[in-house]
């Protein structure tokens, strides 16, 4: 792997954990890395092991195909979160990022979804 792979390979795996907001000693510790190995890996002065880069994708949630961009998605889908409006909370930032790239017929159904919890929840208050 060149250079420019293992750059790409950090800058998406770096973009994934954002999106999650994961810190890098969080991501080591679930991937079963030092944090200072994990963080070589982001940097791209690493490449991890097939095990590894699975662990890495599985905490993730991102795809091989777009960790070492083979996907012609792999823009789109590890484009960090922008920074939530003011008085926005963070995690409402996060999922509304998450949220753009679902096809209409899912968000329906997520909608639905909440509406049924909150209609439960009200009632129990």
């Amino acid at each position: 792997m060149d250079e420019k792979q293992r750059h790409a390979l950090g800058d998406a795996a770096r973009a994934a954990r954002l999106r999650l907001g994961l810190t890098q000693a969080e991501v080591a510790k679930k991937v079963r890395l030092k944090s200072g190995v994990y963080g070589r890996v982001e940097r791209g002065m690493m490449v991890p092991s097939v095990p590894t880069l699975r662990r890495i994708c599985e905490t993730l949630g991102i795809s091989s195909d777009v960790l070492l961009s083979l996907s012609t998605r792999a823009h789109e889908v590890t484009t960090p979160a922008p920074p939530p409006a003011a008085g926005e909370h963070p995690e409402l930032s996060r999922i509304i990022h998450i949220l753009q790239e679902w096809p209409p017929e899912r968000l329906a159904l997520l909608r639905k979804l909440l509406e049924t919890a909150d209609t439960h929840l009200a009632d129990e208050g």
